[in-house]
């Protein structure tokens, strides 16, 4: 049985869902082969991770965008992104961009579903 609670965790990152997040990822970090910051004590490694995060030794922001980071599907590159912030004469200027919109939980599940799924085959 693990030594380290969820409590021990919820004081370091409130969210339990982005507790999880963290977690996981550090433990497939862990089995990629990286760096532990404290001793395995024959844990595996998802309570490697709890232990690590309970004990406030990762940088949890840094994590976050590794974790972010390994989930885009596109990365715009400098050009790209230099293209885009310069002015261009011979398009339209938009009078306003439009706002984002934040999706509700039965949108974001639905969204993850389908990713995890993948797109409905609708040849036949």
């Amino acid at each position: 049985m693990a030594r380290v609670t969820v409590e021990d965790c919820i004081e370091k990152v409130s969210n339990r869902f982005d507790l999880v997040l963290l977690a996981a990822h550090r433990a497939r970090n862990i089995s990629a082969g990286s760096e532990l910051t404290l001793d395995r004590d024959n844990d595996k490694n998802p309570v490697v991770s709890l232990r690590e995060i309970a004990e406030d030794k990762l940088d949890l922001n840094a994590l976050g965008d590794s974790l972010v980071q390994g989930l885009q599907r596109v990365i715009p590159s400098d050009e790209e992104e230099e293209e885009r912030d310069s002015p261009q004469d011979d398009l339209p200027q938009i009078a306003s961009k439009p706002t984002p919109v934040d999706p509700d939980e039965a949108d974001m599940l639905k969204a993850l579903q389908s990713d995890r799924d993948g797109a409905p085959d609708n040849r036949f």
